[in-house]
């Protein structure tokens, strides 16, 4: 085990998905496997019962630990501060402290262009991510501070060059890195740092959008420079679990492209 041993970590978008070639297909996923080999306890929360429920097993089952599994979602006319503070009490009921917050969950109508885009669609992806993100931050920070804890965020290349077809997508994860930032200002003095991923990898959801539309797969997924697309748990994963270490705790309010070389900017 490793230097997360008896911490703990909530995961948003955390069930387990699979690719058509039987590989893990989730992000989300890839990083609770990756924070569960060193050690630490997790919350994960998703919508689907059965992705969330097959995570817990397998992963109480191959390294050990302890998966507290929560169906949380929030969404347009939901009462989502309630929503996200029945996940941090349970987290603190069960475990009795958060060391890292990890907001990976997104949904999104990928692949409709802005002029077609409905105000349902939006809402969609702000709800899921931005505001997601706003009430999980707001409701673990107390505790974080008593860890001097770690948030990790996730945004996207696609709010970073505005990809086609992706444009509520786009700016919730744009809303996402400027809430990163404006948190790594005001909770520097508490010890906590806040960090943005972009990621590439090979997930259930980029097969689902080839799928759905081929166009826009093609005009917004590249090949990398790297030759492949990323591993959720040994490419992604594992970089999230340095963000929660030590050496990384002077690093807050960055913005990290993990795309093999194609997240290039000035």
């Amino acid at each position: 085990m490793g230097f997360l041993t008896g911490k703990t970590a909530i995961i948003t978008g955390g069930g387990r998905s699979v690719l058509s070639d039987g590989r893990c297909g989730s992000i989300g996923y890839g990083i609770a496997t990756a924070y569960a080999k060193e050690g630490a306890n997790l919350v994960i929360t998703g919508r689907n019962v059965k992705k969330l429920e097959d995570a817990k097993e397998e992963l109480e089952r191959l390294y050990g630990i302890k998966v507290l599994a929560v169906q949380a979602d929030v969404s347009a006319g939901a009462d989502n501060e309630t929503v996200v503070g029945n996940v941090v009490k349970q987290a603190m009921d069960t475990f009795g402290r958060i060391d890292v917050l990890i907001n990976n969950a997104q949904a999104s109508a990928s692949g409709v262009t802005l002029e077609d885009h409905t105000t349902e669609q939006f809402d969609l992806a702000v709800y899921s991510g931005l505001y997601a993100t706003f009430y999980y931050m707001k409701a673990c920070h107390p505790h974080l501070k008593e860890t001097k804890g770690t948030v990790i965020n996730f945004a996207s290349g696609a709010g970073l060059f505005g990809n086609f077809g992706q444009c509520a997508y786009a700016a919730a994860k744009e809303g996402v890195r400027g809430l990163t930032r404006v948190a790594a200002t005001e909770w520097g003095k508490d010890g906590v740092n806040v960090n943005i991923i972009c990621p590439l990898a090979w997930t259930a959801q980029l097969e689902n959008f080839e799928k759905a539309y081929p166009e826009a797969f093609k005009q917004n997924v590249k090949m990398p420079p790297a030759g492949h697309y990323g591993d959720a748990e040994l490419e992604i994963g594992r970089v999230c679990v340095q963000l929660a270490s030590p050496d990384f705790k002077y690093m807050s309010g960055e913005t990290i492209t993990l795309e093999g070389g194609m997240g290039q900017r000035p």
